[in-house]
């Protein structure tokens, strides 16, 4: 059995003074920690939803992804700074240091935040959610909560391409135009 590692994330949130949707992910896979950038698992949906959501070809370098994300106003980050995890295993997830997304909130005029699957609205509530009163006035807004859509993961064999497109159109359309 394969023991817990003590991690850090490794790599920057992707967002500018123009994002207006942050998608939030738990912590970076083990492909994805490989490529030191989001959903690199080549059987995570992530990239081909979004390209068919936004209407661009699906990215394959890292620069090409930040360009759809940053063109469409899409930022995108993970709820965790750090924890200890056993492999890409989002259920072994603990010791968690939450990601300062208060301070990304501050910087860029999200509008809508939205979960990659239900463990990342998990983590926010128990994590970045009570942080948040930290914000301008104090103020917990409807901005700041989070909308969870399923996961993109290959683990998440239930959703079909088609269906799990669908529901993410649905869900950030409204935000994208």
């Amino acid at each position: 059995m394969a023991d817990y590692q003590q991690l850090t994330h490794e790599f920057e949130p992707v967002y500018n003074q123009e994002s207006k949707i942050l998608i939030l992910g738990t912590f970076p896979s083990v492909k994805s920690r490989e490529g030191n950038f989001y959903y690199g698992h080549p059987q995570n949906r992530f990239w081909k939803v979004l390209a068919s959501i936004t209407g661009e070809p699906i990215p394959g370098s890292v620069p090409e992804k930040k360009q759809l994300l940053l063109s469409h106003k899409i930022a995108v980050w993970d709820v965790i700074q750090s924890c200890e995890i056993i492999g890409s295993s989002d259920s072994s997830i603990r010791n968690v240091v939450p990601a300062d997304i208060p301070g990304l909130l501050r910087q860029a005029p999200i509008a809508a935040i939205f979960g990659n699957g239900a463990k990342a609205c998990e983590l926010f509530q128990k994590y970045t959610r009570p942080m948040l009163g930290r914000l301008a006035d104090g103020a917990v807004t409807e901005r700041h909560a989070i909308r969870k859509l399923p996961s993109t993961s290959p683990a998440n064999a239930a959703w079909n391409l088609e269906r799990l497109t669908k529901c993410w159109r649905d869900g950030l359309e409204p935000f994208l135009f």
